[in-house]
């Protein structure tokens, strides 16, 4: 136990969030407890992640995360451990809502992401149809995240648009998707920045200089011509060509990366199988079986396209995840470790109150808020 590495989860604590400031001290060795000294609360070292308050053995919630993350039929998982269902699925439930934590806390920060590829692929729920549009990083395999609807339209892919632009710098970006005709609308209402303005008035919207986007639309079978066509909606054929040869080395535009993880997600989601008799019953267990399958392939699964060679003659090869590749991460994380990750609140902010604040509350503000 080292409290110089845990933070307060208390969300009425002015430390909440906060690492190494001096405030956290053991409680108890045995029983795993941490006692904050700014809100005399004591909490567990599993408070905030999916192994807090259960009933089950550490070692076997994380054996059923892990087959659930690996496409393991829940039915099955029951059959073996002699669980119950709403056990099994109340898991999945708690690990999904803490790996979407984990990406938007890790994934989505600003990076030069050079090239993505995005798609989205069709749903059948119990007695609903779901789209579900999801983004990869060509260069490093990251998944990017998962946006849901009813309809496939543009508030579908502005809101996937959004994602993607939550872990770009507006750097040189080179977006390839299909031939959807709302893809040119999404981008460019996402991908601008404000002019700024000296006069009264609304400022102009201008879109990034160095953006590019390719569709690549696929002819249909009956028609005499077959194949793909790259159709360039936005920037130039040089800087496609650059972006191409710094992200996949050569080639040229297509979607085949989004293809191969849609392929991914589909094997480790019974839902998301075509002609499949297995239904997911909720949007809610959909999106949450999506972020437990795309942060355990981020950050757990090793990618053989991404290995490098080393001089050791005992390991030729070292394997790496799309986290190393992208450095958010210097080692192949566990699901226990992925489990155990303890996301940070917000930071604590003074209460609004009329007149001036008390010697306490300026004290807690020099402190905390500094």
């Amino acid at each position: 136990m080292d409290p110089r590495k845990v933070f307060c989860p208390n969300s009425d604590c002015p430390a909440r969030g906060q690492v190494g400031q001096g405030n956290i001290h053991i409680h108890s060795r045995k029983k795993q407890r941490y006692r904050c000294t700014q809100c005399h609360k004591t909490f567990t070292t599993s408070k905030g992640t999916p192994l807090y308050r259960r009933h089950k053995p550490p070692d076997a919630v994380v054996c059923v995360i892990t087959l659930l993350a690996y496409g393991c039929p829940p039915q099955a998982i029951v059959q073996a451990f002699g669980w119950d269902e709403r056990t099994v699925y109340g898991l999945l439930q708690a690990a999904g809502q803490h790996c979407e934590q984990v990406h938007q806390h890790v994934v989505q920060q600003p990076r030069d992401l050079q090239q993505i590829q995005a798609d989205e692929l069709r749903v059948k729920l119990q007695g609903a149809i779901i789209w579900v549009a999801m983004a990869i990083e060509v260069r490093t395999r990251l998944w990017l995240g998962a946006v849901l609807s009813p309809q496939r339209d543009l508030n579908l892919l502005v809101r996937l648009m959004q994602a993607v632009r939550r872990c770009a710098l507006c750097e040189a970006l080179l977006i390839c998707v299909d031939g959807l005709r709302s893809y040119p609308r999404a981008v460019q209402r996402v991908f601008r920045e404000k002019i700024p303005r000296h006069g009264p008035g609304r400022p102009r919207m201008h879109i990034w200089e160095h953006l590019c986007l390719v569709q690549i639309v696929k002819y249909n079978p009956m028609q005499p011509a077959r194949g793909m066509l790259c159709r360039l909606v936005q920037g130039t054929g040089p800087q496609v060509c650059a972006l191409l040869r710094q992200t996949q080395g050569a080639g040229v535009a297509n979607t085949a990366f989004m293809e191969r993880l849609n392929a991914t997600f589909r094997a480790r989601l019974c839902g998301l199988v075509r002609r499949g008799r297995a239904l997911l019953r909720q949007q809610d267990t959909l999106q949450q079986g999506l972020y437990l399958i795309g942060t355990v392939y981020n950050f757990c699964s090793v990618h053989k396209s991404l290995r490098v060679c080393t001089p050791n003659a005992d390991l030729r090869w070292a394997a790496r995840t799309p986290a190393m590749v992208a450095g958010l991460t210097d080692h192949c994380w566990s699901v226990h470790e992925l489990l155990n990750y303890h996301v940070p609140p917000m930071r604590w902010t003074p209460p609004k109150k009329r007149g001036r604040p008390s010697k306490q509350m300026k004290a807690l503000i020099a402190r905390w808020c500094t």
